[in-house]
């Protein structure tokens, strides 16, 4: 993979700043906060919306420890688990227990509890850091996001996104205690450090809320260029909050005090994913990740943001935080199984590890399991982790070609559950993903597995779900073999192919 790395500060200029700051405090901590430095005591931890777990990993060697199943791992057909011994996994069963679409995460500041949204079973799951013990379920409305708890751990905020509220939770109990109106579709909250603002984006409508702490009062509104943002964050220092527009590839900035006025709207590309910030030795950056380029890009803070790093990471980056002391950001790899970890002073990938299926949000909490070695109650990766990968590019495109689009086949037992970051396509068009047994003649048998629509940037997230891994990636009978292609809805002539390696 060449090397796209690039940075326009001069050796002179990173000297000067600093000798010139003192740069201590990482999210969701203010500025005025210590550096952690990195320890055996940290963990940073990923949602699975696949496998229904979170991975698990200490930071000081860069190990993944375990997972901590929240559903139940994919099973053979035949298996108790799956409805009928036939196809259907069980967790589209009506007699399915566990959590469904593990996706969100967040930590309390006291760094205790890990709480873990999950999308479909409409849950909120805390989780004692240091035994990695569920200590309570919180059953929530429909389709919540993401949680994060106030700075003075009293509430838990739950973005209700299939809804119009936020949900607030009792921060000791866990107990449901207010609803905080805000409009549909609400993505995901972040407080500023100081925990007088929290700012509440939304995933259905072009305007981000700014509610006051104590009174759960709106006191502004924020508007965004357009509806669909995933995730926001606020800087340490208190003077902004950044918030990613998956659906046409920008990224705003707005100030973090009244009047809220908004200081940046930036091309980032793509499927621009989660945003979070890192304080370190050169300065204050926000990192963001770009799905659809397989990179993070990398923006000082100022009121007028300039891109001073581009970060070749692996397939689908999603989630990111920062260690405790900033000299290292974990970025989860949503088709690429696993995380990455960059060195934030050379701004280059140090290590990759495995994980769960299709990692979403990911946090790091400094201290989470100060004694006994953390590692009750986890279990080893096994088929939670099993995964294939795949590319689809041009016709004609070498396979030693950066490919615009990257599919996983997740196993979930005798099926599978694709998942293809698309990219690369015409905006606001519609298109279908499928297969075919012969490349050479793309419109002859072709088999349908989703139509979908790109989005104002020419990408989309595509998902289909089926016996896919032995035709397409694995050593089927001959005459079984099968091509993963998208056509133009309608069309026959493919736009993009699978490519035989990468």
């Amino acid at each position: 993979m060449r090397n796209r790395s690039r940075l326009t500060f001069t050796s002179v200029a990173l000297f000067a700043a600093s000798s010139t700051m003192s740069f201590a405090g990482q999210v969701p901590f203010g500025a005025s906060q210590p550096d952690i430095p990195i320890s055996s005591m940290d963990r940073v931890y990923h949602a699975d919306q696949r496998s229904n777990t979170i991975s698990v990993y200490d930071p000081s060697n860069n190990t993944l420890l375990g997972v901590i199943s929240l559903g139940e791992a994919p099973q053979s057909a035949g298996h108790p688990a799956w409805v009928g011994g036939g196809m259907t996994p069980a967790n589209l069963s009506p007699l399915y227990y566990g959590q469904l679409v593990v996706h969100g995460l967040g930590f309390s500041f006291d760094r205790k509890t890990l709480d873990v949204v999950s999308i479909q079973s409409n849950s909120v799951t805390f989780i004692d850091t240091a035994t990695n013990a569920i200590k309570h379920i919180t059953y929530v409305g429909r389709s919540p996001h993401e949680a994060f708890f106030t700075p003075d751990d009293s509430e838990v905020w739950v973005t209700v996104r299939g809804e119009d509220y936020v949900q607030v939770i009792d921060g000791k109990t866990y107990e449901k205690k207010d609803r905080i109106v805000v409009g549909d579709g609400p993505g995901m909250t972040i407080f500023r450090p100081d925990g007088k603002y929290g700012y509440v984006c939304s995933s259905f409508i072009p305007q981000t809320t700014v509610i006051d702490v104590h009174s759960h009062k709106i006191v502004a509104t924020v508007p965004q260029p357009s509806p669909f943002c995933p995730n926001i964050a606020a800087t340490p220092d208190g003077t902004q909050v950044w918030m990613t527009l998956k659906d046409t590839g920008k990224t705003e900035v707005f100030n973090a005090q009244p009047p809220f006025n908004v200081l940046a709207i930036l091309d980032t590309g793509p499927i621009t994913n989660h945003v979070n910030i890192v304080r370190n030795a050169n300065g204050q950056f926000a990192y963001l990740t770009i799905g659809g380029e397989n990179v993070v890009k990398v923006y000082t803070t100022s009121n007028t943001p300039q891109l001073v790093a581009t970060i070749p990471v692996g397939e689908l980056p999603h989630g990111l935080w920062p260690s405790g002391d900033g000299t290292r950001v974990y970025i989860a790899l949503e088709n690429g199984t696993g995380l990455q970890v960059i060195d934030t002073v050379s701004n280059r990938v140090i290590a990759t590890l495995p994980g769960g299926q299709a990692a979403q949000a990911l946090v790091y909490v400094p201290g989470a399991a100060p004694s006994g070695g953390g590692l009750s109650n986890l279990m080893p990766l096994g088929s939670f982790g099993q995964a294939v990968h795949l590319f689809l590019g041009s016709p004609g495109s070498a396979a030693s070609t950066a490919a615009p689009t990257s599919v996983t086949l997740n196993n979930q037992g005798p099926i599978d559950l694709l998942e293809a970051a698309v990219t690369g396509l015409q905006p606001n068009t519609s298109y279908t993903l499928g297969y075919v047994p012969n490349l050479n003649n793309p419109a002859q048998d072709f088999q349908a597995l989703s139509t979908f629509m790109t989005n104002a940037a020419g990408a989309q997230i595509v998902e289909s779900i089926g016996p896919l891994r032995q035709v397409v990636a694995g050593t089927p009978q001959p005459g079984d073999q099968r091509y993963l292609e998208i056509v133009p809805s309608g069309g026959t002539q493919p736009v993009q192919v699978q490519l035989q390696s990468q």
